[in-house]
């Protein structure tokens, strides 16, 4: 049983060595978004056109279960203060996001962020 273990952890210890630098620095800049720490700015175009119709900008994520037609851009205002916006797309409407600023990115190491407010739920007693 411990050869099997002993196996197991090391087969996924040389699975997880076979990210390349820019896949680790891509994943931690792309949490770092998620925790609101990057300044993007996002534009909706018409591809037709070539007229911007929107541009947000500020601390802001691309939602993760957005689909080909809609896209979610939520943004932090100010500490504990959200807005979400949703947009449609269609065949000539698309949008890029940028970032502003660099930020560095390590590339030895993941990044993990523990939040006990997401594991413990807000309790309110009437």
């Amino acid at each position: 049983m411990k050869l099997k273990t002993f196996a197991l952890v090391a087969f996924a210890c040389v699975v997880a060595g076979c990210s390349s630098d820019a896949d680790v620095a891509s994943r931690n800049l792309s949490q770092a978004a998620d925790n609101f720490e990057v300044n993007r700015r996002v534009v909706f175009y018409n591809g037709i056109t070539g007229e911007y119709m929107l541009s947000i900008e500020g601390l802001c994520s691309k939602g993760n279960g957005d689909s080909r037609s809609m896209v979610t851009i939520t943004c932090k205002t100010a500490p504990g203060v959200f807005k979400k916006h949703y947009l449609g797309l269609s065949d000539n409407i698309t949008y890029f996001m940028e970032q502003l600023e660099p930020l560095p990115a390590g590339t030895s190491h993941y990044v993990v962020n523990f939040k006990p407010a997401a594991i413990l739920p807000d309790v309110r007693i009437r």
